[in-house]
């Protein structure tokens, strides 16, 4: 079927909006019509220098949608469902039996390479040119999505299906980590590094777990009152002098927090929130970057504990339906967010983001 797609064909150039032949769905797989598709740092990956992942590409992995056509043997999702598209996973590995497919075995092969793995093209540009559209298992910034039934979750079609992209990826990692991976309870202290729109969603996780006191760190001070108002008890500036035994000063004895969650991946912040733990605290890395870090052994030989997480460790299939009604519930409302733009204004939406104007971007085909 021909649809249209953002293509991005150099590191260092602009999304196109091209027309695009995508194949019919095979063994295992769907297609999705996108309505709506979250922009999330793990993108960035396709501008690293180097060309990383193979151009052109469709990049995108955050997308909700209508299935249009499922292909043989598929059974768990029909034609007219409404759909999340979240991270994919081979489904047979040991780690994907144990409820963890985020680690899947071939979790870098399915999600990380944008091509598929049988070498054969699945989409092909006006010219004939294969065009890389296995990013995530979906390559969402596009009209249509090829997607797989592991990475498809089915949601309550009552619920406005443009805002649910973002469960997929960004808002299921802040949530999932601080509630399943962190296993965050109530009367816990937690310390959240970066509140974009992962550090935000912690936020919230946070306060629907009942911790007591909910730290968010940042260098934007916007970003800093939207913690306040998602339910950060205590916002400190990055910046500030002393951070380490400032953030220790806000737990009811001084020792400093139970549980810290980075997402920015720099290492002098990723030292501070392993420092700003108590002995037996845990540390959660969620951030995706080429540093590597440095920590005091001493630190860690006190009992400290460094985890990094991939998805939050949720299953997705689980895991998204009960943020859905959590934010019915008026919970968890994700939903602040979030501000849309028509894909055709990819570019804009992805310099709002970058900029820090805009904390989750959400495409829209057909604007």
């Amino acid at each position: 079927m021909r649809i249209d797609a953002a293509v991005l064909r150099a590191a260092d150039g602009p999304f196109t909006i091209e027309p695009v032949e995508l194949a019919d769905p095979g063994p295992g797989e769907l297609v999705v019509r996108v309505v709506g598709s979250g922009m999330c740092h793990t993108d960035l990956i396709g501008r690293m220098p180097g060309d990383l992942i193979g151009k052109p590409v469709i990049l995108g992995h955050e997308a909700s949608g209508v299935v249009e056509a499922v292909g043989p043997g598929v059974s768990e999702v029909a034609t007219g469902d409404h759909v999340v598209l979240s991270i994919d996973s081979c489904g047979a590995c040991a780690n994907c039996r144990a409820a963890r497919p985020g680690n899947c075995a071939q979790m870098a092969a399915l999600n990380m390479f944008a091509m598929p793995l049988d070498g054969k093209p699945r989409a092909h540009d006006a010219d004939g040119e294969a065009v890389n559209n296995r990013w995530f298992g979906q390559s969402s910034f596009a009209t249509h999505a090829l997607a797989t039934v592991h990475n498809t979750v089915r949601v309550d079609p009552e619920v406005p299906l443009e805002l649910l992209g973002p469960l997929g990826c960004g808002i299921q990692t802040g949530a999932g980590s601080v509630l399943i991976s962190l296993g965050v309870k109530a009367g816990d202290t937690i310390a959240i590094f970066g509140v974009g729109a992962v550090g935000l969603a912690a936020v919230m996780a946070a306060r629907v777990a009942g911790a007591t006191t909910i730290v968010a760190v940042d260098l934007n001070e916007s970003r800093l009152e939207l913690a306040r108002e998602l339910g950060a008890t205590h916002t400190l500036n990055g910046a500030d002098d002393d951070l380490v035994m400032r953030i220790r000063g806000l737990s009811s004895d001084g020792e400093g927090m139970q549980y810290s969650f980075d997402t920015t991946a720099v290492p002098a912040v990723v030292a501070t929130a392993v420092t700003c733990l108590r002995t037996t605290g845990v540390c959660g890395l969620v951030g995706v970057g080429g540093e590597e870090y440095r920590l005091d052994p001493s630190v860690l030989l006190m009992g400290r504990t460094v985890k990094g997480i991939i998805e939050g460790d949720a299953v997705p299939q689980l895991f998204i339906p009960q943020l859905v009604e959590l934010w019915r519930q008026d919970r968890f409302p994700f939903d602040r967010l979030i501000t849309t733009f028509p894909m055709s204004r990819i570019n804009e939406a992805e310099a709002e983001w970058l900029s820090g104007k805009v904390v989750k971007p959400v495409l829209v085909p057909g604007g």
